[in-house]
């Protein structure tokens, strides 16, 4: 078993290859910006974890992995439009250096390659494949939805905050790890337990990344403090502040939240003291530990030895140990 560096070192391999052709000149540059980013590459390598929790790596799930990687960067090209985002992981976003029109299509032909590598898998299960992928894919563009439309709200519901995350962030964790079984030659039961260890996981680690980002030590979080409380970002912590609240605090809470002062340290600090008042800091702890107790407990029921689940358990301790 490999653990996930290897496999990340091995994916880079296999990934570093050109998939674009050289004319149109500015629409394949830009779709070759989001690429060369780079990145954590976490998803495209579930896949090959979750091919390896079964057999060994078969050259399809390379080719899985490659179409989860292309999708995922055509989902960012579109959202950083959506966000008017300037910067992707510290470089220049393709909208803001190509154009928002090129940007759209380099988004598209960044999709369609995803399935030109889909088209290479020659697994007798490539129907099954697809029906993930599609399914994954099109959840995905909901959970980006039900973000855009929760901006113009000023009360969400936790219920409805979480099936958004669980849409926009779980379900392509999720959905890599099983397109990986299925190579694998997993039964439908592992399947589905592997699924939702994914999901599980995936949300653990959105309530912490929404907890770190107040209250985490900036020097290892390496984002400015309270930047969701400075763009009034709905987190799982406001949500709870917002239907904890005294009177008091909600009159605060909602003023803070309609205001962009020059000087933001005063409304992180105001913001961070209702959430502290409210208990969000430790109930959004508590809900971090179900999600990921969950997440374990799917793990758990996995039909393979202990040894073969030890570089996921790995995996997910270093995810969710993580103080940035």
């Amino acid at each position: 078993m490999h653990s996930f560096k290897e496999l990340s070192e091995k994916f880079e391999a296999f990934f570093k290859k050109d998939y674009f052709p050289a004319e149109p000149k500015n629409l394949y540059d830009a779709a070759r910006h989001i690429l060369s980013i780079g990145g954590k590459r976490v998803r495209p390598v579930l896949v090959l974890m979750g091919n390896e929790l079964f057999d060994e790596i078969n050259e399809d799930a390379y080719h899985a992995a490659a179409a989860i990687e292309l999708f995922h960067n055509f989902s960012l090209i579109h959202d950083d439009i959506m966000d008017k985002a300037p910067l992707r992981r510290g470089h220049t976003t393709v909208h803001k250096k190509y154009g928002e029109n090129t940007a759209i299509l380099a988004g598209d032909v960044t999709l369609v390659e995803a399935y030109q590598s889909l088209s290479r898998i020659k697994s007798n299960h490539i129907h099954k494949l697809l029906q993930v992928f599609n399914t994954t894919a099109q959840q995905v563009c909901e959970g980006q939805q039900q973000d855009m439309d929760f901006e113009q709200l000023d009360f969400v519901e936790l219920a409805e905050y979480a099936e958004m995350i669980e849409l926009k962030t779980s379900v392509l964790l999720a959905g890599s790890l099983k397109l990986g079984a299925i190579i694998g030659g997993a039964g439908q039961g592992n399947q589905d337990h592997l699924y939702d260890f994914g999901k599980n996981l995936g949300m653990a680690f959105q309530v912490q990344d929404d907890y770190l980002d107040v209250f985490g030590n900036p020097e290892k979080f390496g984002k400015q403090p309270g930047g969701d409380i400075i763009a009034n970002k709905k987190t799982f912590l406001q949500i709870h502040a917002l239907q904890n609240a005294s009177a008091a605090d909600k009159t605060v809470l909602m003023h803070w939240m309609h205001s962009d002062p020059k000087d933001s340290s005063e409304k992180v600090q105001a913001v961070t003291e209702i959430f502290k008042r409210t208990g969000a800091d430790t109930w959004a702890e508590s809900l971090k530990e179900k999600y990921y107790a969950n997440a374990l407990k799917e793990l758990d029921q996995i039909a393979v030895t202990t040894t073969r689940k030890t570089k996921l358990l790995e995996l997910a301790e270093f995810l969710l140990l993580r103080e940035h």
